[in-house]
């Protein structure tokens, strides 16, 4: 579900909302088009209602640090206003706090200008709806339709909307509010944690700093301020944190936390340095969630993850008894069913922990207040307790994918090779080796024109063994 301007410029247009290269692809008026979709979309949500609203929907539209941030956001609220909805603006916020605010204002909309993880020249538009979540697949695609069928005159339309400011203060003190009501802050207290917090100067440094004070925790900051000028490549990837993990073994902290500039996400440094990898996250944060009834939300014994997480999430959850479910890849696709099921907790294995508690957007806020109040419990230093969990090798490789039109043609390709095990097609294609306790996933990304294979075994040799195999297919395929 994408739509593709150039191969040099792309415009992707996914459940993910849109994203495209700034001043290319992505322009004030693609925003001001995208959000009156959006708007539009929202008219028609609801249409059936009884009685009628009195009012047009609210929206509440917010922005990450990037520099081309204001003008995009200037296009949407433009757009949003030409379908006639009521804006609420605020400034530079996160996209979990984005949808708390939609929980404050009673919105009937959120949008959130960011690319969230991709790299500066991007910028995109983020869709968010009632309760505060990702849209469902089916109303992405009904906001892509509009999108690419309809048209507005946003400059002659746009007075017919109203636009007022909002307190981006208040939103922060609310997202911290959340988090602390839903965890024991004295227990975290006492513990005494020092941290190094990377925040590669997106959105996130105001938000996390505000919360580790609460907390009682020291905190040595890297790229705090949301300048939009981001120090490192803004994915929280192994790669790009060395500079974190060198200084958390610097400072002699207890951890180290990385965000994305949008801070739905969240990497972890053990205390001696060590990257641990954005599938511990998830895995850390339900250990604690699943165990410490006064973490969770009280309602199911489920889990709900994504079928390309790391099947640590399947042991934790049978340590407390409770059921994983898996979905396609997609904080959509995982909020509809954590919602759906009334589930403990659910998330990614990219850093994305979704706690309902808050909210139902992956957020970096409640990831460190689990890992945190985990440590805090247990009473071991972090590398302990990582080493403590199943260990398994987890591989991912990304493919430049100028032309979609061979996907297809390479998930039947390994279909057909791999016949003989256990497949799901929610998502592209995973394959399963239950018996070697082994996986494969292979999917086109929603949000970049590339194709992503992720590996998990037990050993390095399993994982090197079917990477390699499947890389071979993928290739020859492509070249075809």
């Amino acid at each position: 579900m994408s739509h593709t301007e150039s191969s040099s410029a792309p415009l992707m247009l996914s459940v993910s909302g849109a994203r495209g290269i700034v001043d290319q692809s992505m322009t004030p008026a693609v925003a001001a088009r995208f959000a009156a979709a959006f708007g539009t979309h929202l008219f028609e949500a609801r249409a059936g209602d009884q009685p009628p609203s009195p009012l047009p929907p609210l929206v509440v539209v917010g922005r990450d640090s990037r520099p081309s941030g204001s003008t995009l956001q200037d296009g949407a609220v433009r757009g949003l206003c030409a379908v006639g909805c009521r804006v609420v603006r605020l400034g530079v916020q996160t996209t979990p706090s984005m949808a708390v605010a939609m929980g404050m204002m009673g919105a009937d909309g959120g949008m959130v200008i960011t690319a969230s993880h991709n790299p500066g020249q991007w910028n995109g538009l983020k869709c968010l709806v009632a309760p505060g979540c990702a849209p469902a697949l089916q109303d992405a695609q009904a906001i892509i339709s509009t999108y690419e069928t309809h048209t507005v005159d946003t400059e002659l339309a746009a007075a017919s909307g109203t636009v007022e400011s909002g307190d981006d203060q208040a939103v922060i003190d609310e997202h911290v509010r959340r988090v602390l009501a839903s965890i024991d802050p004295e227990q975290i207290r006492q513990a005494g944690f020092a941290v190094v917090l990377d925040s590669v100067n997106g959105a996130g440094g105001p938000a996390a700093t505000a919360l580790l004070a609460q907390l009682g925790v020291t905190v040595v900051g890297m790229n705090l301020d949301p300048t939009g000028l981001f120090a490192h490549e803004p994915e929280p990837i192994k790669q790009n944190l060395t500079g974190l993990a060198s200084a958390v073994a610097e400072h002699g902290v207890h951890l180290g936390f990385a965000q994305d500039p949008d801070a739905d996400r969240l990497a972890v440094v053990d205390e001696t340095g060590r990257y641990i990898g954005e599938e511990y996250t998830l895995a850390l944060a339900a250990r604690y969630a699943l165990n410490h009834p006064g973490a969770d939300s009280g309602s199911s014994s489920i889990a709900v993850t994504n079928l390309s997480t790391s099947r640590m999430i399947d042991d934790v959850a049978a340590e407390a008894g409770v059921q994983v479910v898996r979905t396609p890849v997609g904080e959509a696709n995982v909020a509809e069913v954590i919602q759906g099921s009334r589930a403990v907790i659910g998330g990614e294995g990219n850093g994305g922990v979704v706690w309902p508690p808050v909210c139902h957007v992956r957020d970096s806020l409640s990831g460190m207040a689990l890992i945190l109040s985990l440590l805090a419990s247990d009473g071991r230093p972090l590398s302990t307790l990582v080493d403590s969990l199943p260990s398994y090798v987890i591989r991912k490789t990304k493919i430049d994918l100028p032309d979609r039109s061979g996907i297809r043609t390479v998930l039947s390709a390994l279909a057909q090779r791999y016949a003989g095990q256990q497949q799901d097609t929610q998502d592209g294609l995973r394959v399963d080796w239950p018996e070697q306790g082994c996986w494969l996933h292979v999917r086109p990304s929603n949000t970049e024109p590339i194709m992503r294979l992720i590996v998990e075994g037990p050993t390095e040799k399993d994982v090197e063994r079917i990477m390699n195999e499947a890389m071979a297919i993928v290739t020859r395929e492509m070249g075809d």
